[in-house]
């Protein structure tokens, strides 16, 4: 208990000292003590890919969700970005129940910058699948005849995060996150990064119920630049790779409940293009990253999860108001990291 605590402290005093340098540099116009909101459009597309067999008898199947565009809105204050998302069922390509069934996403996230440190936490839920590459394992399959073959009640459930460092003390990761910092000169840095997650999988087939828990932690390495053009424009594309580990805890709820245990080797890769227009009140523009990782289930046997989205942005910053700098300040007085 006493290493736990000392830990904390260390991990918090470190943090504190960090969050203190929120404010202007020399290569940098910090946004921190503005109010900064954003609203989201972009297309999410969660998909798991599991493929088995060589050659003739190579076998792969895609699933995906009904929900192919979200809405996500932000605010930002001090050094915490939260956001919340969801895909809205009136948006066209996520109403498409007859065919692929009903989807459902939802998912929260934190971002703490406390210095040189990028500290991420999130949530998400998914729920309602179909295999979309219905044309690869029926050749008579029409599309828009035939329905889809749905799982409507696999449901995934992500707690999440990770840890990145700036090595690079004049790049601003806050002006390609989240926009929170303005970056005066061209510049990039190497950022090394852990990310972990608990993901949960239940499904139901056949009245039949399972359950398979999922722990994943990998270490990654990855180039961020900021490519600033005049005083208002800046272009930043990223390229991520890692390498970790998953240890996977299966079971049968309805036949005797036995359970299988687990352990891969993962590869993970992540990149993205951000190009973004900002004025010290009004900000907007667009993403575009992917996210993948696959690990050997089997012998011949692959299954890779894959992230694709594209995202639209506009914001607004203004001076907080006074409940809200007051409320701030009394929270951090009790918790330094903030």
């Amino acid at each position: 208990m006493n290493f736990l605590k000392t830990g904390s402290l260390v991990l918090f005093s470190l943090f504190g000292a960090q969050g203190k340098a929120q404010s202007d540099t020399t290569n940098t116009k910090s946004y921190a003590d503005q109010v900064m909101i954003r609203v989201n459009l972009d297309t999410n597309i969660e998909n798991y890919v599991f493929s088995a067999g060589e050659g003739k008898n190579a076998f792969e199947m895609d699933l995906s969700i009904n929900n192919k565009t979200k809405t996500s809105f932000s605010v930002d204050y001090r050094i915490i970005s939260a956001t919340i998302s969801f895909a809205p069922r009136f948006l066209d390509g996520n109403n498409d129940d007859e065919m692929k069934g009903e989807s459902s996403y939802t998912d929260f996230s934190f971002r703490f910058f406390p210095g040189r440190f990028i500290q991420n936490v999130y949530y998400k839920n998914v729920s309602g699948f179909y295999v979309e590459n219905m044309k690869d394992l029926s050749p008579e399959w029409q599309e828009g005849r035939d329905p889809y073959i749905q799982f409507p009640d696999l449901r995934v459930q992500t707690f999440g995060g990770s840890t990145s460092y700036i090595l690079n003390k004049n790049f601003s990761a806050r002006s390609i996150y989240t926009q929170g910092e303005w970056q005066y000169k061209s510049g990039g840095s190497w950022v090394p990064f852990v990310d972990y997650d608990l993901t949960i999988f239940r499904n139901k087939i056949d009245g039949v119920k399972s359950k398979e828990t999922q722990y994943n932690i990998g270490g990654n390495i990855g180039y961020f630049y900021n490519w600033v053009i005049g005083k208002n424009v800046n272009i930043s594309p990223y390229l991520a790779a890692g390498i970790g580990g998953k240890f996977s805890s299966y079971r049968d709820l309805d036949n005797g409940g036995s359970k299988e245990n687990a352990q891969y080797a993962t590869i993970r890769m992540q990149g993205g293009l951000h190009i973004g227009y900002n004025t010290d009140r009004f900000l907007f523009g667009g993403k575009m990253n992917f996210k993948t990782y696959a690990y050997d289930q089997k012998e011949n046997q692959t299954v890779e999860n894959n992230n694709l989205y594209g995202l639209l942005y506009i914001g607004y910053r203004f001076a907080p108001p006074k409940v809200v700098k007051n409320t701030y300040d009394k929270i951090q007085k009790k918790i330094p990291v903030l």
